[in-house]
């Protein structure tokens, strides 16, 4: 006997209902690299240092490129170690002073400075002579993936390399997962040190930052999301990278607005 049309219609708002709910519960966010290295800039820099707010600013730029997080991923690294002479940077940690210093005993710049840029895990002290360009990194290193679930805690992450060494450190090695959260559109009204009166606006603030050592094979991960700060950004981004031991040199890197 057919349904009458009063039920038939309750009966298909009802699967709407629930289609529309599992939707809900599957979406994700998903990011992904191309094959070839994404260039990773890095900047060190703190609100207690007069010749920084030019860096942060020109960092600032990268939010209106096309090529952000797909070409380039920009972070800011806000270090602690300017903090005593006056202002206490908000965004500063240990951590990030730590990481600083860890790229110098590795070799990979000359000493710890503010404002210094570091391209692809080396220094390009070019910057504060003027240059504007970085040297790229054209390596095939194959495709990194992410996908965040909504109100999930964990990210999913594969690495599928392409380079013949990255296969080999696959089946004997491991890497190092790091998950980052930046802040945008952020500013702080100083009211001592050297930049006293100013007002300074960021983006791509490092507000959380998270490392997970994982073996290389199977090349598929599973890791804590870093809690999101409410530092007052209008928007929060993560970026994800793969890097390699002590000397921290990134492999590849993925990322985007969350």
């Amino acid at each position: 006997m057919p349904l009458p049309t009063k039920l038939l219609k309750q009966t298909a708002l009802i699967t709407l209902l629930g289609s529309t709910a599992l939707f809900n519960i599957a979406s994700a966010k998903d990011f992904s690299s191309q094959s070839e290295a994404t260039d990773v800039l890095e900047l060190y820099t703190s609100e207690g240092c007069s010749s920084c707010p030019p860096a942060d600013r020109w960092l600032s730029t990268f939010k209106d490129k096309p090529e952000l997080f797909k070409d380039v991923i920009p972070m800011a690294f806000h270090v602690d170690y300017w903090d005593y002479i006056g202002w206490k940077d908000r965004f500063a940690k240990p951590a990030y002073s730590i990481r600083q210093r860890d790229y110098v005993s590795s070799g990979s710049v000359s000493q710890s400075y503010t404002p210094q840029f570091v391209a692809n895990s080396g220094e390009w002290r070019a910057w504060l002579s003027g240059k504007r360009a970085w040297k790229q990194n054209t390596n095939n290193v194959g495709v990194l993936k992410a996908s965040i679930t909504d109100n999930s805690d964990t990210v999913s992450v594969k690495f599928t390399p392409e380079s013949k060494s990255l296969m080999a450190q696959a089946k004997s090695g491991s890497y190092v997962l790091n998950v980052a959260i930046l802040g945008m559109d952020l500013s702080s009204k100083v009211r001592a040190g050297e930049n006293r009166g100013e007002i300074l606006k960021h983006d791509f603030v490092v507000l959380n930052h998270k490392k997970h050592t994982v073996s290389a094979s199977p090349n598929q991960w599973q890791v804590a999301m870093p809690a999101i700060p409410q530092s007052g950004q209008k928007q929060s981004a993560v970026v994800v990278w793969l890097s390699q031991g002590a000397n921290q040199q990134v492999i590849q890197a993925t990322g985007g607005y969350l």
